[in-house]
C-alpha cells in the first residue's frame, strides 16, 4: 500500500497526517513513479499554513526523484526504469509520498552521475539558483549581491554559483555556526544580522556603493535593509517571505533610494518553456556532476516524521537541503 502525507485542515506543522492512499494505473500523458527521495522546501510551509490557500483536504510537496514504474497511453517522454527528477506540480501537490501519478511532460530525466537523493534535494532549489543568476540580471564579473539566508538550501548553491560567475557575495546569517557554512560555501563576507546592521555592512564592504542585487527570501522584516543595501538603479529579488510578507508600500520609495528595480518572482514562469528548463537544469546538472557545485544534504527524515521536520525547518535549526528518504 502506497502512503502519503496530507493535511485537512491549514495550521501548524501538527496538522499533517501520514496515510495509507491508493495511487491507480496512469491514464492518458501519465507516469506512476516510485519515489526514491523527496524535497522538503520551506515553500511546504505557505500550503500547510494556508499562506498559499488551496482546496483541502490536499497531499503536500513539489519537489521528489524516483524511478518510472508505469506509463500511460502517449507517453514517450520517458520509458519505465527512467530515474527521474521533478518539481513544481502546484496544481497537484503531493510529492510527500512513496507513489503516486504524475503528468510525464515536465519530468527530468537524471543523468548517472546525478544520485536521486541528490536530485530531490536540488531540483527546486538548484533551478531556482539557476534562474536567478543567469535570467534575472546581466551579471559581469566583479558585480556584488546581497544574498540572504545564505546558509539555507538555495543560498548555499547560490553562494557557489556565483562564485564561479566571479560574484563579490555578501552573505547574511543569524548565527555564528551558519556564518562558518557561507564562507565555506562561497561567500566572500558574512554579516550576523542578529547583531549586525545589514546595509551599514553592506555600505562599508562596499565602499559607500552598494550592491547591484539583493536576493532577498526573508521580506518583510529585512525588506527596507535590502533597499539600503542596493547601489543606484539596483535590483531587489524579493524570492520568499520567510518572516512574513511584505507590507504595503509606496513605489516613490524606490525612487527616493536611488531609482531601484524590484521583483518578485516565481521558479515557474522560468521554466514553464520546456527549452528553458532544459538549458538550466542541463548547466546545474553539470556543474554538480564536475563537483563545482556541492549540493549538502544536512537533514534526512522519514515521511512518518514530516511534522517533526516542518517543525525544524521553522525554527530554522536546518542548514543546507533537508529530504525526506523512502
Amino acid at each position: 500500500m502506497a502512503h502519503a502525507v496530507r493535511f485537512h485542515e491549514a495550521g501548524g506543522p501538527e496538522v499533517l497526517r501520514y496515510e495509507p492512499v491508493e495511487v491507480g494505473q496512469p491514464g492518458p500523458g501519465q507516469v506512476r513513479l516510485r519515489h526514491v527521495a523527496v524535497g522538503l522546501n520551506y515553500a511546504d510551509t505557505y500550503f500547510r499554513n494556508g499562506t498559499y490557500p488551496i482546496p483541502l483536504p490536499a497531499g503536500i510537496g513539489v519537489e521528489a526523484a524516483g524511478v518510472v514504474q508505469a506509463v500511460g497511453p502517449g507517453v514517450d517522454q520517458v520509458v519505465v526504469g527512467d530515474r527521474v527528477t521533478y518539481t513544481g506540480f502546484v496544481n497537484t501537490l503531493g510529492a510527500y509520498s512513496t507513489e503516486r501519478l504524475v503528468p510525464a511532460a515536465p519530468l527530468i530525466r537524471l543523468p548517472e552521475a546525478i544520485a536521486c537523493e541528490t536530485a530531490a534535494a536540488m531540483t527546486m532549489r538548484g533551478l531556482t539558483a539557476a534562474y536567478l543568476l543567469r535570467r534575472i540580471y546581466p551579471f559581469r564579473a566583479g558585480d556584488s549581491i546581497l544574498l540572504h539566508a545564505a546558509a539555507g538550501g538555495v543560498g548555499l548553491i547560490v553562494a557557489q554559483w556565483a562564485r564561479l560567475l566571479g560574484l563579490t557575495v555578501i552573505g547574511t546569517v543569524s548565527t555564528e555556526a551558519k556564518a562558518e557554512i557561507a564562507r565555506a560555501h562561497g561567500c566572500d563576507h558574512v554579516i550576523n544580522y542578529s547583531h549586525e546592521d545589514v546595509a551599514a555592512r553592506v555600505r562599508e564592504l562596499t565602499g559607500g556603493v552598494g550592491v547591484s542585487v539583493v536576493f532577498d527570501s526573508v521580506g518583510k522584516t529585512t525588506f527596507e535593509a535590502s533597499l539600503d543595501s542596493l547601489k543606484r538603479r539596483g535590483l531587489m529579488v524579493c524570492v520568499g517571505t520567510a518572516s512574513g510578507p511584505i507590507p504595503p508600500f509606496n513605489p516613490q520609495l524606490l525612487a527616493m533610494k536611488g531609482s531601484l528595480y524590484l521583483t518578485r518572482p516565481a521558479l515557474a514562469d522560468y521554466i514553464a518553456d520546456p527549452l528553458d528548463k532544459a538549458e538550466l537544469a542541463a548547466e546545474l546538472f553539470d556543474h554538480v556532476a564536475a563537483g563545482r557545485l556541492r549540493i549538502e544534504i544536512n537533514q534526512r527524515y522519514a515521511l512518518e516524521d514530516a511534522v517533526q521536520a516542518h517543525r525544524d525547518l521553522e525554527s530554522r535549526k536546518t542548514t543546507g537541503s533537508s529530504i525526506f528518504v523512502i
